[in-house]
């Protein structure tokens, strides 16, 4: 089992090498990350772009451009299809945002024609090494779907499923959390977290343990769960997937721990045909990084179980 970004990078070396096609490349941090992942042996790289300009980042970098291969599109539109077409038609594994707007480079993933849809939902994954966790905890969804519905929230479960089986993570505790751990009926956050936990009995939501309402201390901390004389619950501290009922509370938990606490974080979207790496422009090296690693691990998962 996986307990931290360590883990992944020993898995990752046991696997092939993994190629992303880098959209708009011309990024100063987008291109120390993929230098990066390619001298620590995570992927290799085609970076589609404006040459001149990945030139002249590449060389401030002291990056040697004749071990990429590197695709000449100025129009950041045009490159953004063309380098989701690369992953569309095998040619890469992974897809990662460059310097584009975040609208434009989901326009390219859900394009009918070269993008990466499956007619599942989208939503965002955040993988969290913290210090004093004993675990990987996956927080989600943080940046992609706003207010989730009962549907949404199940698939994003199933999505987040996926993505910790990749990581050596075999059936995740999931923690549907709210401000309580029962059920209010004026709560809705309550009403849809003992649902899915009914859902996940009934066999509608596999390959996981899902039990809630629960608070965040309940899901997170077993001493809470003592406290409060909850150690009859099938999460008991040890959540490994934390599910917030919408994106507020998501993003401002990610935020709070990103920039307060000790962590090591990478982050994907989920629910498309090859992993997608869509990192914040405030996001440090290490965090795209990490990225392009966990990217790395559900290409090869999805590969297998494609095969």
């Amino acid at each position: 089992m996986s307990k931290n970004f360590a883990d992944l990078l020993e898995k990752l070396s046991q696997v092939e090498k993994k190629k992303v096609s880098v959209a708009v490349a011309q990024d100063d941090e987008v291109l120390m990350a993929v230098k990066a992942a390619k001298e620590r042996g995570i992927a290799d790289s085609i970076l589609v772009g404006d040459a001149d300009k990945i030139a002249e980042i590449a060389a401030g970098l002291g990056m040697n451009l004749a071990d990429y291969e590197v695709i000449d599109v100025k129009d950041p539109i045009e490159a953004s299809l063309k380098a989701v077409s690369l992953v569309h038609d095998g040619k890469a594994d992974m897809y990662m945002k460059g310097l584009i707007d975040t609208k434009d480079f989901l326009k390219s993933v859900l394009n009918k024609e070269v993008g990466l849809r499956t007619g599942k939902p989208l939503s965002h994954v955040c993988v969290y090494e913290m210090e004093g966790v004993d675990r990987l905890l996956f927080l989600t969804d943080v940046a992609f779907v706003p207010y989730p519905s009962l549907e949404d929230k199940a698939n994003i479960i199933r999505n987040t499923v996926e993505i910790c089986e990749a990581c050596g993570v075999a059936n995740p505790k999931v923690a549907p959390l709210a401000a309580v751990e029962v059920v209010n009926p004026k709560m809705p956050a309550t009403v849809d977290a003992a649902e899915l936990t009914a859902m996940n009995e009934r066999g509608e939501i596999e390959g996981c343990i899902v039990d809630g309402p629960l608070s965040f201390d309940l899901a997170t901390v077993p001493e809470a769960a003592k406290h409060k004389g909850a150690t009859g619950r099938k999460i008991v501290g040890d959540a490994d997937i934390l599910l917030f009922p919408d994106i507020h509370a998501g993003n401002i938990l990610y935020k709070a721990l990103v920039h307060f606490a000790k962590v090591k974080n990478g982050n994907l979207i989920t629910g498309t045909a090859a992993p997608v790496i869509l990192t914040s422009r405030s996001d440090s090296f290490e965090v795209k990084v990490n990225s392009l690693a966990l990217g790395a691990l559900v290409a090869d998962s999805l590969k297998k179980n494609n095969k």
